[in-house]
């Protein structure tokens, strides 16, 4: 099954590095070894008869299923098709794991489906974008974005040597490609990605040629070094049920001097181009659909373990959980109806595709920033000092204190024993590092939360709004004329 072949296939000489030694196989590390049986059991799924129409579709005529992400909307039931895949895996993973693929595979794909019209910036896009995409739907790549350069002196730009050098630069050009030396964040997934989509988030000027790029790179590119943070992986599944399955590795990647092939070069060397592709609407809309679908099963997942919390310590019938519990339930529901008027309200674009209306799309995003930390906020009041009560194990439930144990961590609805794995499974997203990563991940994986709620103004037509309000007036002035 294409889960096992997944996993083989990281077997390829890739440079990754964990606590200052190089790790050689991957699979079998612990601090992958639990996130890499997730996703081989993601990956199966579209070798299942009874599953894959669920998270995939047909290609041609061979009976081979790729996952939904690749599958290019012209109809509103191939984009519900596609939210469908994205509802199905994050439902399989709590909405816990947010870079399986289906985003940067989706990118890829809007910049497919948008090919010819994006043919303008560069001749040659249009041949090596489908060669790309066709190669990673038939071969199940796994993917990853790095798109954001290292925090060295935010107070200086490119113009400043110590910085521009760096940023990940073109430091040559060959026969063969391009070699590129510098540093990208965060790479989620990266030990076990094919390959990484590489471009920036710089405002280029036209004087930053050489940083001007947008490249796909595979993870085991000679030169390119994997530099993992700590693992927050843990094998005692009992107790840390989420960071013993669901433990994303972010990165850091050095590029030493790292040769891109041509045809792994899809823009370079044109800051207005770059920007163009960056800004480019239908890899977008594609994309950040896949962000706030997988986003709603996070929040049903936290708002669930909320709600048994509560009720396993009885304190459902109080007016201030109810509150509490139906704000959360709010978040559920504003998030789905944004999801609901994006793909209603989707429009086929110049290139025939049916891409979800970006206004409601970013608009999730944005809400997202600030919804997360609430309702990690509100978990944590509503269990309040029982999450640091907890034993340190359900095995203390079998020892000399077993009688005690169970007779002091009873719950109001459970047994002492399901009270207890309740609330290590809520303390696993409040209090463990990889709770707190997620917490952090969700202020900041869109990007600066106030830059983009300012965007949404600064593209927003205002006068739809601001009209009517001066004809109001207008006409309240002319009405003040006739009776004088």
């Amino acid at each position: 099954m294409r889960g096992d072949k997944f996993i083989s296939s990281l077997d390829d000489g890739r440079s990754v590095w964990l606590e200052g030694k190089r790790v050689h196989k991957i699979p079998e590390h612990p601090a992958f070894k639990g996130t890499l049986t997730t996703i081989k059991s993601l990956f199966n799924m579209l070798d299942d008869p009874v599953q894959r129409d669920q998270v995939g579709y047909a290609v041609g005529h061979q009976g081979h299923y790729a996952h939904s992400a690749f599958l290019v909307p012209h109809t509103a039931q191939e984009l519900s098709r596609r939210s469908q895949s994205f509802s199905r895996w994050s439902a399989e993973t709590n909405g816990m794991m947010s870079r399986l693929s289906d985003y940067a595979r989706s990118l890829v794909t809007g910049w497919y489906a948008a090919r010819h019209q994006l043919s303008a910036l560069d001749p040659n896009f249009t041949t090596k974008i489908t060669a790309y995409y066709e190669e990673a739907r038939d071969h199940d790549l796994f993917l990853t974005t790095a798109i954001i350069d290292p925090q060295i002196d935010r107070s200086s730009g490119l113009d400043d040597k110590r910085i521009s050098e760096r940023f990940l630069h073109v430091v040559r050009e060959t026969e063969d490609g391009i070699v590129i030396r510098g540093a990208k964040m965060i790479a989620t997934g990266a030990p076990y990605t094919h390959d990484f989509v590489i471009f920036s988030f710089l405002q280029f000027q036209t004087q930053h040629q050489k940083h001007a790029h947008v490249l796909i790179v595979p993870a085991n590119s000679q030169g390119l070094h994997i530099v993992c943070r700590e693992s927050f992986a843990d094998s005692r599944e009992q107790n840390h049920p989420l960071s013993s399955r669901y433990d994303e590795m972010d990165a850091v990647l050095f590029f030493d001097d790292v040769l891109i092939p041509w045809e792994r070069v899809l823009l370079y060397g044109d800051p207005e181009k770059v920007l163009a592709l960056r800004a480019n609407k239908t890899a977008n809309g594609l994309a950040f659909h896949q962000n706030v679908v997988r986003f709603v099963a996070k929040l049903e997942f936290v708002t669930g373990i909320s709600i048994a919390v509560a009720e396993s310590i009885g304190a459902t019938g109080f007016l201030h959980i109810q509150e509490k519990l139906g704000e959360l339930l709010t978040q559920i529901d504003v998030i789905k109806a944004l999801i609901i008027a994006a793909e209603t309200t989707a429009v086929l674009d110049e290139a025939g595709v049916l891409v979800p209306d970006l206004s409601y799309i970013e608009t999730a995003r944005s809400l997202g920033t600030k919804y997360y930390p609430r309702a990690i906020e509100i978990l944590q009041q509503v269990g309040a000092g029982g999450f640091v009560q907890t034993p340190s194990g359900v095995e203390d439930f079998y020892g000399p204190i077993s009688e005690l144990m169970h007779l002091y961590f009873e719950g109001a609805s459970v047994s002492a024993e399901k009270k207890v794995e309740l609330f290590k499974l809520a303390w696993d997203v409040i209090g463990s590092p990889l709770g707190a990563r997620h917490l952090l991940y969700e202020r900041f994986y869109a990007g600066d939360p106030i830059r983009g709620l300012a965007n949404h103004y600064s593209r927003f037509d205002k006068d739809t709004l601001t009209a009517p309000i001066w004809r109001l007036l207008k006409q309240n002035s002319k009405g003040r004329m006739t009776t004088i």
